[in-house]
Protein backbone atom coordinates (compact mmCIF):
# COMPACT_ATOMS: atom_id res chain seq x y z
CA UNK A 1 0.00 0.00 0.00
CA UNK A 2 1.40 3.69 -1.10
CA UNK A 3 1.87 5.94 1.79
CA UNK A 4 0.24 9.56 1.46
CA UNK A 5 2.60 12.33 1.11
CA UNK A 6 1.86 15.74 2.29
CA UNK A 7 1.13 17.51 -0.80
CA UNK A 8 -2.86 16.63 0.09
CA UNK A 9 -2.18 18.75 3.54
CA UNK A 10 -2.54 22.04 1.81
CA UNK A 11 -5.74 21.51 0.18
CA UNK A 12 -7.14 19.98 2.87
CA UNK A 13 -6.41 22.70 5.13
CA UNK A 14 -7.66 25.25 2.88
CA UNK A 15 -11.03 23.33 2.88
CA UNK A 16 -11.43 23.12 6.85
CA UNK A 17 -11.05 26.67 7.48
CA UNK A 18 -13.73 27.66 9.81
CA UNK A 19 -15.98 30.02 8.92
CA UNK A 20 -16.08 32.99 9.73
CA UNK A 21 -17.74 36.20 10.23
CA UNK A 22 -17.26 39.74 8.66
CA UNK A 23 -16.91 42.69 11.89
CA UNK A 24 -13.31 42.63 13.62
CA UNK A 25 -10.40 44.59 13.01
CA UNK A 26 -8.18 44.49 10.73
CA UNK A 27 -9.72 46.08 8.27
CA UNK A 28 -9.37 44.90 4.91
CA UNK A 29 -8.42 46.54 1.75
CA UNK A 30 -9.51 50.15 0.72
CA UNK A 31 -11.18 49.30 -2.42
CA UNK A 32 -13.81 47.19 0.05
CA UNK A 33 -14.74 50.25 1.77
CA UNK A 34 -17.36 53.04 1.13
CA UNK A 35 -17.55 56.20 2.80
CA UNK A 36 -20.52 57.08 4.92
CA UNK A 37 -21.31 58.95 8.04
CA UNK A 38 -22.87 58.00 11.70
CA UNK A 39 -26.35 57.75 11.69
CA UNK A 40 -26.98 57.02 8.20
CA UNK A 41 -28.22 53.81 6.39
CA UNK A 42 -26.44 52.26 3.93
CA UNK A 43 -28.77 49.69 2.81
CA UNK A 44 -32.53 51.98 3.09
CA UNK A 45 -33.02 54.98 4.30
CA UNK A 46 -35.44 54.22 7.48
CA UNK A 47 -39.36 54.73 6.98
CA UNK A 48 -40.62 57.53 9.07
CA UNK A 49 -44.10 55.76 9.64
CA UNK A 50 -46.12 55.21 13.01
CA UNK A 51 -43.35 48.30 20.68
CA UNK A 52 -46.96 49.08 20.76
CA UNK A 53 -48.46 51.14 17.78
CA UNK A 54 -45.83 50.32 15.98
CA UNK A 55 -44.90 48.30 13.06
CA UNK A 56 -42.38 46.04 11.28
CA UNK A 57 -38.94 47.74 10.42
CA UNK A 58 -37.03 47.06 7.02
CA UNK A 59 -33.72 44.99 6.54
CA UNK A 60 -30.83 47.69 7.19
CA UNK A 61 -33.08 51.14 8.14
CA UNK A 62 -31.61 50.77 11.90
CA UNK A 63 -28.25 49.37 11.75
CA UNK A 64 -27.43 50.74 15.60
CA UNK A 65 -29.72 48.31 17.08
CA UNK A 66 -28.59 45.73 19.41
CA UNK A 67 -29.96 43.04 21.66
CA UNK A 68 -28.66 42.53 25.17
CA UNK A 69 -28.76 39.12 26.07
CA UNK A 70 -28.09 37.50 29.08
CA UNK A 71 -27.78 33.48 29.01
CA UNK A 72 -28.64 34.21 25.70
CA UNK A 73 -32.28 35.91 26.43
CA UNK A 74 -33.18 38.92 24.76
CA UNK A 75 -33.58 41.34 27.52
CA UNK A 76 -33.31 44.72 26.46
CA UNK A 77 -32.32 47.06 23.59
CA UNK A 78 -28.82 48.92 23.08
CA UNK A 79 -27.42 51.20 20.97
CA UNK A 80 -24.03 51.09 18.91
CA UNK A 81 -22.16 54.21 19.15
CA UNK A 82 -18.84 53.44 18.46
CA UNK A 83 -16.59 50.62 17.16
CA UNK A 84 -16.41 49.46 20.85
CA UNK A 85 -19.20 50.91 22.40
CA UNK A 86 -22.95 50.68 23.14
CA UNK A 87 -25.37 52.72 24.91
CA UNK A 88 -27.98 50.71 27.23
CA UNK A 89 -29.97 51.61 30.25
CA UNK A 90 -28.70 51.10 33.89
CA UNK A 91 -31.60 49.19 34.92
CA UNK A 92 -31.06 46.26 32.44
CA UNK A 93 -28.57 45.70 35.18
CA UNK A 94 -29.69 44.41 37.90
CA UNK A 95 -27.07 45.04 40.52
CA UNK A 96 -24.02 47.32 40.62
CA UNK A 97 -22.04 43.85 40.02
CA UNK A 98 -22.10 42.84 37.27
CA UNK A 99 -20.78 38.86 35.81
CA UNK A 100 -20.03 40.15 32.59
CA UNK A 101 -19.58 36.11 30.73
CA UNK A 102 -23.06 36.21 31.72
CA UNK A 103 -24.12 38.88 29.03
CA UNK A 104 -24.01 39.12 25.13
CA UNK A 105 -24.48 41.77 23.00
CA UNK A 106 -25.85 40.86 18.91
CA UNK A 107 -25.84 43.40 16.13
CA UNK A 108 -26.85 42.89 13.12
CA UNK A 109 -30.25 41.45 13.42
CA UNK A 110 -34.01 42.26 12.27
CA UNK A 111 -35.19 39.28 13.52
CA UNK A 112 -33.85 38.20 17.45
CA UNK A 113 -32.30 34.58 16.99
CA UNK A 114 -32.30 34.36 13.10
CA UNK A 115 -28.76 34.50 13.24
CA UNK A 116 -27.79 36.05 10.05
CA UNK A 117 -24.31 35.91 8.37
CA UNK A 118 -24.20 39.83 8.75
CA UNK A 119 -24.86 39.76 12.52
CA UNK A 120 -22.41 39.74 15.27
CA UNK A 121 -22.08 38.35 18.80
CA UNK A 122 -19.84 39.64 21.12
CA UNK A 123 -19.17 39.10 24.79
CA UNK A 124 -19.06 42.18 26.74
CA UNK A 125 -15.58 43.70 28.32
CA UNK A 126 -17.14 46.33 30.56
CA UNK A 127 -20.03 47.35 32.22
CA UNK A 128 -20.73 51.12 33.49
CA UNK A 129 -23.02 52.39 35.50
CA UNK A 130 -23.87 55.55 35.94
CA UNK A 131 -23.23 56.96 39.31
CA UNK A 132 -26.28 58.32 40.06
CA UNK A 133 -28.61 55.68 39.19
CA UNK A 134 -29.94 54.34 42.41
CA UNK A 135 -31.73 51.17 41.15
CA UNK A 136 -35.07 52.27 41.49
CA UNK A 137 -37.70 52.43 38.94
CA UNK A 138 -37.63 56.85 37.71
CA UNK A 139 -33.87 56.72 39.16
CA UNK A 140 -31.74 59.20 37.23
CA UNK A 141 -28.60 58.69 35.53
CA UNK A 142 -30.62 55.59 34.21
CA UNK A 143 -27.76 54.96 31.64
CA UNK A 144 -24.82 52.85 30.60
CA UNK A 145 -22.29 52.24 28.86
CA UNK A 146 -21.24 48.34 27.25
CA UNK A 147 -18.13 48.01 25.84
CA UNK A 148 -17.56 44.96 23.24
CA UNK A 149 -14.70 42.31 24.19
CA UNK A 150 -13.42 43.40 21.07
CA UNK A 151 -13.33 46.20 18.53
CA UNK A 152 -15.67 45.68 15.28
CA UNK A 153 -15.53 46.86 12.02
CA UNK A 154 -18.67 49.03 10.58
CA UNK A 155 -21.20 46.99 7.98
CA UNK A 156 -24.28 48.09 5.98
CA UNK A 157 -25.94 46.48 9.17
CA UNK A 158 -23.44 47.32 11.22
CA UNK A 159 -23.49 51.03 11.84
CA UNK A 160 -23.29 53.42 14.77
CA UNK A 161 -26.07 56.29 15.74
CA UNK A 162 -24.45 59.60 16.40
CA UNK A 163 -24.35 61.29 19.81
CA UNK A 164 -25.98 64.76 20.39
CA UNK A 165 -24.47 67.99 21.26
CA UNK A 166 -25.66 70.11 23.68
CA UNK A 167 -27.09 72.78 21.21
CA UNK A 168 -28.46 70.35 18.80
CA UNK A 169 -32.17 71.56 18.65
CA UNK A 170 -34.37 68.70 19.34
CA UNK A 171 -37.49 70.14 20.79
CA UNK A 172 -40.78 69.57 21.43
CA UNK A 173 -42.88 68.18 19.15
CA UNK A 174 -40.16 67.11 16.63
CA UNK A 175 -40.59 63.72 15.43
CA UNK A 176 -38.68 61.10 16.68
CA UNK A 177 -38.52 56.87 16.58
CA UNK A 178 -38.25 54.06 19.11
CA UNK A 179 -37.36 50.52 17.99
CA UNK A 180 -37.24 47.08 19.82
CA UNK A 181 -37.99 43.73 20.02
CA UNK A 182 -40.32 44.48 23.61
CA UNK A 183 -43.76 43.88 24.07
CA UNK A 184 -46.41 44.94 21.48
CA UNK A 185 -48.90 45.44 23.83
CA UNK A 186 -48.98 45.49 28.16
CA UNK A 187 -48.88 41.58 28.84
CA UNK A 188 -48.29 40.80 25.13
CA UNK A 189 -45.02 39.41 23.60
CA UNK A 190 -43.79 40.09 20.27
CA UNK A 191 -44.25 37.08 18.32
CA UNK A 192 -42.13 34.83 15.39
CA UNK A 193 -40.81 35.87 13.66
CA UNK A 194 -39.73 38.73 16.64
CA UNK A 195 -38.64 41.06 13.33
CA UNK A 196 -37.46 44.56 14.87
CA UNK A 197 -40.76 47.02 15.52
CA UNK A 198 -40.38 51.21 14.54
CA UNK A 199 -42.46 53.47 15.81
CA UNK A 200 -42.59 57.08 15.36
CA UNK A 201 -43.53 59.62 18.09
CA UNK A 202 -43.40 63.32 19.38
CA UNK A 203 -41.03 64.51 21.71
CA UNK A 204 -42.23 66.45 24.80
CA UNK A 205 -39.88 67.84 26.86
CA UNK A 206 -39.27 67.42 30.68
CA UNK A 207 -41.02 70.04 32.46
CA UNK A 208 -44.38 69.78 30.28
CA UNK A 209 -44.30 65.87 30.60
CA UNK A 210 -43.89 65.96 34.45
CA UNK A 211 -47.11 68.09 34.13
CA UNK A 212 -49.07 65.63 31.97
CA UNK A 213 -47.70 62.81 34.35
CA UNK A 214 -48.24 64.21 37.85
CA UNK A 215 -48.20 60.74 39.35
CA UNK A 216 -46.45 62.23 42.68
CA UNK A 217 -44.15 59.34 42.54
CA UNK A 218 -41.64 59.54 40.15
CA UNK A 219 -40.34 62.88 38.74
CA UNK A 220 -39.44 64.08 35.20
CA UNK A 221 -35.92 65.41 35.70
CA UNK A 222 -34.05 67.66 33.13
CA UNK A 223 -31.87 64.41 32.50
CA UNK A 224 -34.58 63.11 31.11
CA UNK A 225 -37.17 63.78 27.96
CA UNK A 226 -40.62 62.27 26.68
CA UNK A 227 -42.25 61.16 23.56
CA UNK A 228 -45.50 59.96 23.11
CA UNK A 229 -49.55 61.39 22.08
CA UNK A 230 -51.77 62.17 25.02
CA UNK A 231 -54.31 60.59 23.39
CA UNK A 232 -52.14 57.07 23.79
CA UNK A 233 -51.61 54.47 21.04
CA UNK A 234 -47.90 54.10 20.32
CA UNK A 235 -45.09 53.84 22.94
CA UNK A 236 -41.91 51.70 23.83
CA UNK A 237 -43.20 49.03 26.45
CA UNK A 238 -41.48 46.07 28.38
CA UNK A 239 -38.20 44.85 26.79
CA UNK A 240 -38.17 48.19 24.63
CA UNK A 241 -35.83 49.15 28.01
CA UNK A 242 -31.96 50.72 26.65
CA UNK A 243 -33.68 51.16 23.58
CA UNK A 244 -33.08 54.10 20.86
CA UNK A 245 -35.00 56.83 20.68
CA UNK A 246 -33.49 58.61 17.63
CA UNK A 247 -33.98 62.11 15.81
CA UNK A 248 -33.42 62.87 12.36
CA UNK A 249 -31.07 66.03 12.50
CA UNK A 250 -28.44 67.11 9.30
CA UNK A 251 -29.40 64.18 7.25
CA UNK A 252 -28.07 61.71 10.51
CA UNK A 253 -30.16 60.05 13.26
CA UNK A 254 -29.26 60.88 16.34
CA UNK A 255 -29.50 59.24 19.87
CA UNK A 256 -31.45 61.74 21.96
CA UNK A 257 -33.05 59.48 24.15
CA UNK A 258 -32.91 55.77 25.72
CA UNK A 259 -35.80 53.52 26.77
CA UNK A 260 -35.85 54.41 30.68
CA UNK A 261 -39.35 54.29 32.41
CA UNK A 262 -43.30 54.79 31.98
CA UNK A 263 -46.64 54.04 33.51
CA UNK A 264 -48.48 51.33 31.82
CA UNK A 265 -47.48 51.48 27.74
CA UNK A 266 -49.52 53.52 25.29
CA UNK A 267 -52.00 54.78 27.87
CA UNK A 268 -53.07 58.37 27.39
CA UNK A 269 -51.78 60.81 29.24
CA UNK A 270 -49.21 59.12 29.57
CA UNK A 271 -46.17 59.26 27.54
CA UNK A 272 -42.96 57.47 28.03
CA UNK A 273 -39.94 58.56 29.38
CA UNK A 274 -36.60 58.44 27.97
CA UNK A 275 -32.87 59.22 29.60
CA UNK A 276 -31.49 62.21 28.09
CA UNK A 277 -28.71 61.57 26.35
CA UNK A 278 -27.39 65.08 25.24
CA UNK A 279 -27.27 65.29 29.43
CA UNK A 280 -24.45 62.75 29.93
CA UNK A 281 -22.00 63.85 26.87
CA UNK A 282 -19.31 65.13 29.45
CA UNK A 283 -19.90 61.76 31.84
CA UNK A 284 -19.67 59.87 28.47
CA UNK A 285 -16.63 61.02 26.88
CA UNK A 286 -14.82 60.96 30.22
CA UNK A 287 -15.07 57.07 30.51
CA UNK A 288 -14.39 56.14 26.93
CA UNK A 289 -12.36 59.00 24.98
CA UNK A 290 -13.10 57.50 21.75
CA UNK A 291 -16.11 58.28 21.70
CA UNK A 292 -17.03 61.23 19.41
CA UNK A 293 -20.12 64.01 20.04
CA UNK A 294 -21.65 65.36 16.66
CA UNK A 295 -21.46 64.39 13.31
CA UNK A 296 -18.79 62.09 12.00
CA UNK A 297 -17.47 60.60 9.01
CA UNK A 298 -16.89 56.66 8.84
CA UNK A 299 -15.87 53.85 6.45
CA UNK A 300 -18.56 50.80 5.76
CA UNK A 301 -17.20 47.91 4.08
CA UNK A 302 -19.65 47.82 1.09
CA UNK A 303 -22.28 44.69 0.84
CA UNK A 304 -21.00 43.48 -2.00
CA UNK A 305 -17.56 42.27 -0.75
CA UNK A 306 -19.57 41.02 2.70
CA UNK A 307 -19.45 37.26 2.45
CA UNK A 308 -18.55 33.67 4.89
CA UNK A 309 -15.69 31.78 4.22
CA UNK A 310 -15.73 28.25 3.92
CA UNK A 311 -14.73 25.56 2.38
CA UNK A 312 -13.90 26.29 -1.46
CA UNK A 313 -15.36 24.11 -4.02
CA UNK A 314 -11.67 23.82 -5.60
CA UNK A 315 -9.63 22.71 -2.40
CA UNK A 316 -12.58 19.62 -2.39
CA UNK A 317 -11.07 19.13 -5.67
CA UNK A 318 -7.92 18.96 -5.18
CA UNK A 319 -8.18 16.57 -2.14
CA UNK A 320 -10.23 14.33 -4.07
CA UNK A 321 -7.70 14.28 -6.62
CA UNK A 322 -5.14 14.11 -4.04
CA UNK A 323 -6.54 10.87 -2.44
CA UNK A 324 -7.54 9.39 -5.92
CA UNK A 325 -3.77 9.88 -7.30
CA UNK A 326 -1.83 8.27 -4.00
CA UNK A 327 -3.95 5.50 -3.07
Amino acid sequence: MKHLGTAWLLPLLLLLSPTTKVGAFPFPEKDHWINSGCGQSVLKKPANGRIVGGKKASEGAWPWQASLRHYQAHICGATLISHSWALTAAHCFSSQTVNLPDFQIVLGELRLFSNPRESISSPLSKVILHPDYSSSEGSRGDIALVKLARPLSFSPWILPACLPEAHNPFHTNMSCSVTGWGNINEGVQLSPPYTLQEATLPLIDAKKCDKILNNGQHQVTNEMICAGYLEGGVDACQGDSGGPLVCPYLDSWFLVGIVSWGIGCAQPQKPGVYTLVSAYGAWIQSQATEINLGFYNITVRSAANIQTHGPHLTSLLLVLWSFASCC
